[in-house]
This record gives structure tokens, sequence and C-alpha cells, in this order.
């Protein structure tokens, strides 16, 4: 309830609001889901140390930071992936070899996108590549540790890259430099971008030089930012109120545009969460959708109106609006 409430001050009260916007972008880009065992006790550090540094900067950054956090590693079962002849303790406790739960959402969420030209071979040789990157203490709140004897010092080939024999921990690290150097990681980037910043059904054009951006710049974020927000698309009649705001969007902009204050109380976390968007409560590791028809139906605007009345009338506890 902190985290959810300190989100809202912060994207109500800061100056930097594009650099709010890409907070909220890149962690959906790189979900976890509260409600998952441990995560909870995981998520401040997740989005203050991992996201928030990177989300004008290296688009490498970014997924290397994600990679090596906690709250993913827990969230997408990588904690428990070990090498698959690794000798299970007495009892038959402990990991009970590859999961491919990373290695794939890696792939298809994160970097090369569902078409991106990788095979079931490739995810099994990138789970293998990240065997042994686990969580120190899981339970006591401790930080990324690479344990060696539970990872697979094989040989591997990604993407038709070989990963030479007796890598270590440099194995993931070779596998996000291979990815984020990916041409359908740069076109995938820039396709989410574009339908944040102009429509659902993002312009071809301008999505081929975000991606030239992208592979140009070495994945710098600014800049392609900046070739989005000085292109012709960006300030065309098509794009004019082509977007419907997510509900954390609506009720930050509202506040913001009727100049309202706020205490963070739970009120208003509760208000996104009635309009469709409980924070950090996406469980699927896609994160909340960025198209109006996952947000556009008829109970879901009624709760829009219903906030605004609210709003504007001062019914929320620690809100507070002089018309």
């Amino acid at each position: 309830g902190e985290l959810q409430s300190a989100k809202l001050i912060r994207a109500i009260e800061s100056e930097r609001q594009l650099e709010e916007v890409m907070v909220d972008f890149w962690f959906n880009h790189f979900n976890v889901f509260a409600g998952k065992g441990a995560v909870k006790w995981m998520l401040v550090s997740y989005e203050q140390d991992a996201i928030r540094p990177h989300a004008l900067g290296k688009f490498r950054d970014l997924v290397l930071a994600t990679a090596r956090h906690p709250a993913m590693l827990f969230y997408l079962d990588n904690w428990m992936s070990v090498r698959n002849d690794l000798p299970s303790r007495p009892g038959g406790k402990g990991p009970k070899g590859l999961n491919e739960n990373y290695a794939r959402e890696l792939m298809e969420l994160h970097t090369l996108g569902v078409d991106g030209g990788y095979t079931q071979k490739d995810v099994i040789e990138v789970a293998r590549s990240f065997t042994g990157w686990t969580i120190e203490r899981p339970r006591e709140g401790g930080g990324f540790v690479f344990r060696a004897i539970a990872h697979d010092n094989g040989e591997k080939t990604v993407l038709g890259h070989k990963i030479p024999a007796g890598g270590g921990q440099k194995d993931g690290e070779k596998v996000i430099e291979i990815l984020v150097r990916h041409p359908s990681t740069a076109k995938f980037v820039a396709t989410k971008l574009v339908r944040r910043f102009v429509s659902d059904e993002p312009p071809l054009a301008l999505v081929a030089r975000v991606a030239e951006t992208f592979t140009r710049t070495d994945g710098d974020i600014r800049a392609m930012l900046t070739t989005i927000v000085t292109s012709p698309e960006f300030w065309g009649a098509e794009a004019y109120r082509a977007k419907i705001k997510k509900p954390f969007e609506l009720v930050v902009s509202a506040v913001r545009a009727v100049g309202g204050t706020t205490s963070g109380s739970p009120a208003l976390s509760r208000a996104v969460a009635e309009i469709g968007e409980p924070l950090y409560a996406s469980q699927p590791p896609t994160g909340y959708p960025d198209v109006a028809e996952a947000w556009v139906n008829t109970g879901a605007l009624l709760n829009r109106m219903n906030f605004a009345l609210g709003l504007t009338e001062n019914r929320y506890p620690g809100l507070r609006v002089d018309l």
C-alpha cells in the first residue's frame, strides 16, 4: 500500500513527467507480480534500483539490472534453475534442474518479441546460460548471487552465436549482449515505444526510424524518445487524442490538471484499482496492456466518470482540490 501511494505521489508531484511515464512503461515491460510469494518485499528495490536509474538510459543496462534483481529471479523462477546433473540435497530437497521460464520471457517479452526468430533450442540454451543466477538467502531479503556449483558450464549456442565452455556468470551476460544487439530487439522495443507515444497501431515508417536510432545509439532510450517526439507522426492529426489513458495515467493527470494535492492516502490507489489497474498487481509477465481495447468498456467508462465526480467534489480522503 505504501509503495502504491509513493508511486502516485511521485507521478502527481514530480516535475520530471517523462521520467515518471518511462518508469511506469518499463515496469510493465519488465513486469513482476506483487502477489507472488516474496516478490512484494522485493518490489521497492526493484523499481528504485533496477528500473528507475535506467528509465532514460541504455536498454542493455535495464535488461541486465532486471535479470540480476531478486524480484525478477523469484517471479520467473530463475533462482531455482540449476544444471540438470546437479545432485539433490539429502531428502530430495532443493532445485530440480533447468527452469525455462525466465529464458522464454527474456526473449519473447523483454527483447526479441514473440516473432523474433528464436527456437525452443534457443530457449534451452539461454536457460542453461542463466543457471546459478540466484538469490542470497531468498527468505531473508538477500540480493543477487552467482552460484558456480549450480551453473551449466558447457558450451552453448544462442541464435547462432557460440558461447565457449567455462564462462560461468559471463554466459548470462553474453546472452544479454547477443539479444540487445539483435535487429528483432530494435524493432520490438521501437514498436512498443511508438505504440505508447503515438497510437495503438504504430506507424511503420516511424517504427523503422526509431529502430534505426536504437541500433545506431546502442539502445539509447533518450535518443529513441527524441526521434519519436520530433517526428511528424507524433504531431500529426492522426495521433491527436488517439490514445486512451490507462487508469493510472487518468488518475494522475486528472489530479495534476485541477492542481490537486495529496498525502498519498490509500483512497487514491483504490480509485486506480476500481478503474481497472491495481498497481503492481498484473499477474502475467506481459504487464498491463497499452491499447484502448483493454480499458474501454461500459463499466470502466462509468468508473472513470465516477472518479472525475469524486475528484472535483473532494470525496477522496487525503486529496484536496480547490476549484
